[in-house]
């Protein structure tokens, strides 16, 4: 696996990348050698913020927490980064045709692999609009997030709000 690892407003020291490394080298057994993993680390006053993201053909898996520490920080984020893998291991496995690394993995303790289930399905147009005047829509209606098609370019986005307050995009390629 590729590993980038990224500091804001933080200089990493060797033993910190190193640690990266060795904690995501143990979960190598899980992806291909074409595997991307981007560890960003985020000081803030009190609080450390380790993201870790990885791309492993059409899979895409993410993990973020915060600590007093980055070390901590970034034990929790990928203690959570195996959780996900081996809760959704059959789900990943099915959708690859056996896909060969989870052959072999735990089942977590007091977690039950649950089936996906629709319980509501609404139908609505997309009237163009601007970004700011989906985030309003989003906003009177009360929801996290509001897909809506873009003015300017007429495809479908989504703005969704994130847990910092702020507002986020999400634009396809």
């Amino acid at each position: 696996m590729k590993v980038t690892t990224i500091g804001r407003k933080v200089s990493l020291k060797d033993n910190f990348l190193n640690r990266v490394e060795d904690r995501l080298g143990k979960l190598d057994k899980f992806f291909t050698d074409n595997a991307e993993a981007t560890v960003t680390v985020t000081v803030e006053k009190k609080w450390q913020t380790v993201e870790i993201a990885i791309k492993d053909r059409k899979l895409q898996f993410r993990s973020e927490k915060s600590a007093d520490s980055m070390e901590l920080a970034l034990e929790d984020a990928v203690d959570n980064l195996e959780s996900q893998i081996i809760k959704n291991k059959e789900k990943i496995h099915r959708k690859f045709n056996g896909y060969a690394y989870f052959d072999d993995l735990p089942v977590m303790e007091g977690e039950e692999e649950d089936d996906y289930e629709i319980v509501r399905k609404k139908v609505f147009a997309l009237q163009p609009q601007s970004v700011d005047d989906a985030i309003l829509e989003m906003n009177m209606l009360g929801h996290t997030f509001f897909m809506f098609k873009d003015i300017v370019t007429e495809e479908i986005n989504v703005v969704y709000k994130r847990k910092d307050g702020n507002y986020g995009l999400l634009i396809p390629e």
